[in-house]
């Protein structure tokens, strides 16, 4: 077990956490584009994503696009650091470097993907709130809810309000998305290691970083979206689902026979605008960071072997 608990893993988990958290920041007011299509039924998807920003800073003032940043990069940085930390350190303890392939980081990276939805889940709860705290939905669906002063106290009185199930009532949805960062994570690390061995090099160009982290996570989200549709909807509570046995899955139910498959599909292309540039920042920074720490580790061993 020294592999899973390396300081190595620790730089991947902490490169990668710091990654997400400078590319939200950069693309959060799409983020919130993406959360208001989702759940708000009366809002109707411009053709181009940054026309419902203008929008909605229009109606309801700029800083609107950034309500609730600090508790989403919060919970970004945790879920992160949770992802890339079991990724790495399961792969390091069950995988050979000489023996990896895109099966075997597919299914490392579904394990990664459901330890970090179990422990992050209510973060993510809270954060779907904090997002549509104070917005007026024209689809007028969202109910009132208590008023959240951050994550703890989200934490707090959705428990004590709501019952502590509350928090994990997107996590079967969660779960099921788990095949979207093990999808996404797969492809990037199965393009790397073809265009390494392909170009005969160990460190590719930041654009290519770039490029490839926006590639993978394009095909991940499109595969994925309708489940992504359903997890914001549960975490803003707008499916009932009362406390009967097969409520979730007849309430999910009905939500695709109202809105068809191509509704499920609202919000897709602020969705992929907005997480296709947000991953493809996130991998950039991820690697230049590794790519930093570990040349600067180097050149310490070797001052230290002089």
């Amino acid at each position: 077990m020294t592999h899973l608990f390396s300081y190595e893993t620790f730089v991947h988990a902490v490169a990668g956490a710091t990654g997400s958290g400078i590319a939200m920041t950069v693309f959060y007011p799409l983020d919130t584009v993406k959360i208001r299509l989702q759940v708000d039924d009366g809002r109707i998807p411009r053709s181009i994503p940054v026309l419902d920003a203008i929008d909605i800073a229009r109606e309801e003032g700029v800083l609107a696009l950034y309500r609730g940043l600090h508790s989403v990069i919060t919970s970004l940085f945790t879920s992160n650091f949770v992802y890339f930390y079991t990724f790495h350190g399961l792969r390091r303890v069950l995988i050979p470097a000489g023996e990896r392939s895109a099966v075997k980081d597919l299914l490392i990276g579904t394990i990664a993907g459901i330890v970090n939805v179990v422990i992050t889940t209510p973060l993510w709860t809270v954060n779907t709130r904090l997002q549509l705290q104070g917005t007026k939905l024209k689809g007028g669906e969202h109910r009132n809810v208590s008023h959240y002063s951050g994550i703890v106290d989200g934490l707090v009185k959705i428990a004590r309000e709501e019952g502590l199930a509350e928090l994990w009532r997107s996590c079967p949805a969660s779960l099921l998305l788990v095949c979207n960062p093990a999808i996404h994570f797969t492809l990037y690390e199965a393009l790397k290691r073809r265009l390494h061995r392909r170009l005969g090099v160990k460190e590719l160009s930041a654009l290519t970083y770039f490029l490839l982290g926006g590639l993978a996570k394009c095909i991940a989200t499109t595969a994925t979206y309708p489940m992504q549709f359903i997890q914001s909807k549960l975490r803003a509570g707008q499916l009932n689902t009362n406390n009967s046995k097969h409520s979730l899955l007849m309430s999910v139910l009905e939500l695709v026979r109202s809105k068809g498959m191509v509704g499920m599909y609202k919000g897709l292309e602020a969705k992929l605008f907005q997480t296709v540039l947000t991953s493809a920042l996130m991998f950039l920074c991820y690697e230049e960071i590794i790519s930093f720490v570990f040349a600067l580790l180097r050149v310490k061993g070797a001052a230290a072997v002089k």
